[in-house]
Parts: structure tokens; sequence; C-alpha cells
């Protein structure tokens, strides 16, 4: 004869009603937990608007922002490439760059990339790939990244099609429409807010702005912690290492002046 309800003691209800408790419990809580680290609402926003044959923009993307990618920070970022720089449309609708033509050709490429490769891994590596080759005088030797990184060359297609150079107009507007006004590259922008002078300090920032519940563990380290002091760089007439946009148009109008000579 089977044993009756009646027969099982009370204890026996009592941990099966615990042991629920706490699986339901555990249902609850595990979303929350999984989606607190890198959830979409808590990421954190960083624009970098950079011009590529710009030297300390290739130093930064190489020696610093790479760090991003090194660390636990890339789960809580939202990393945006902005290649346009000191660029500007002259009067003819064509586009004029700090560092000549192969910079504007180059410019065109990496946006390309970013457009066709969306994974910020991948179209990062390309990008670090360029810069580097870049800060070692060797930029006419790109087209090896895409081999040294597994994408494909499609970027090439979309330059030649002129689909690159609407992907730059878009860059340009998007540029152009920063407030404040960018002076330099390269110009870090942490959601929406402008480092300016202070961009190496970038992790800082990107610390700070974190308002998720699971912290990065580069954030309780020697990373987040100031490397570089702005405000001693400015009493002591320090240099900074950015591409001036001044510069880049006093330029071009000094050669021009000097063509028309």
């Amino acid at each position: 004869m089977p044993p009756s309800l009646h027969s099982f003691p009370r204890s026996f209800f009592f941990c099966c009603f615990l042991l629920l408790s706490l699986f339901l419990l555990l249902l609850l809580l595990v979303p929350l937990s999984s989606s607190s680290s890198g959830a979409p609402n808590d990421k954190v926003t960083v624009s970098l608007y950079y011009e590529s044959l710009c030297p300390y923009c290739a130093d930064f993307i190489v020696n610093h922002l790479v760090r991003l990618f090194q660390t636990d920070l890339i789960s809580i970022v939202n990393l945006r490439l902005v290649p346009w720089g000191n660029a500007w449309i002259a009067p003819n609708a064509s586009i004029i760059c700090q560092h000549g033509e192969d910079e504007c050709f180059l410019n065109t490429i990496e946006a390309c990339t970013i457009t066709i490769y969306p994974d910020m891994m991948q179209h990062f590596r390309f990008v670090e790939c360029l810069e580097r080759l870049s800060l070692e005088g060797r930029h006419r030797q790109w087209m090896n990244c895409f081999q040294m990184t597994g994408l494909g060359t499609s970027p090439i297609d979309c330059y030649t099609s002129g689909n690159g150079k609407t992907i730059d107009l878009k860059y340009a507007k998007e540029t152009s429409e920063l407030k404040p006004l960018h002076r330099f590259v390269p110009w870090v922008v942490v959601n929406k807010q402008a480092l300016q002078e202070d961009y190496r300090n970038f992790v800082t920032y990107i610390c700070r702005a974190y308002k998720g519940k699971v912290i990065p563990s580069a954030c309780r380290s020697s990373l987040s912690a100031r490397t570089y002091d702005e405000s001693n760089e400015k009493g002591n007439n320090s240099f900074i290492p950015v591409c001036y946009a001044d510069e880049a148009r006093n330029l071009t109008i000094h050669f021009g002046n000097k063509i028309k000579q």
C-alpha cells in the first residue's frame, strides 16, 4: 500500500518549500546579474574623432585606446571611431586633409572598414594595424592589414564605388556638429563630454560615467587612476600631443598662396 500524504513529516514539506523558494529566487537574480555588466543601457559611449596620418592619433590608438581590449573595460564600452579629423570640404566639393591625399584615402578606407565590419573588435583590429604602420612610417603597406586581421577587401570596393565618400560626408557632418567644436585631434568624447586636453585620462572618465552594478576590474585597478595632470601641463606650457585644426587650414592657405605666386 503506497504511503499517504499524512505519513510524510512536516519537515519534509518545509524543506521542499524552502528549496522551491531558493530556486525561484535564483531565477530572478541570474538575469539581473548577467545584464548589469555590459547591458546596453549601462554602456559608456566613447567616440574618437581622428585622422589616419596624425601621429598623435596613431599613438593614442595603438598605445592607449587599445587598453579597452586588453582589459575588461570593453564589456562596458560602446566604442565609436570617426575618421575625419581636421579634414574639410573645399568650395569645389573636394575633400582636403591635413596630411595630404594619402590621409584622405586612408580615412576613407578606415571609414569603409568600420561600416562594412560593424563589430568593434573586427574593425578596431584593422584600424590599429593601419595606425601602427603609420607610426612606423609604413602606411603605404596598409593592404597588409587585410591579411593580418583576416578581413576581406570589401573596403576597397567601397572606396572605388564612391560609397566611401558618402560615409566621409556623414562623418564630416557629425564632426562639424560637435559641441564644443573640436579644436584638434585626437578628440575624445565620453557620454557626450568632450575630454579636450585631458583625453589621455579617458579610462578615468569611462569608470566615472559607468552606472552599472558590476564594476570592471580595470576600474578598480591602477588603470583607472589619472596618468596625466592637465593642470600641471597648462601651468608649465607643456606640449600637448595633438594635431590642431587651425594649423591644417593655415598650412593649406600658405601653400595655396605660394602656388598662386
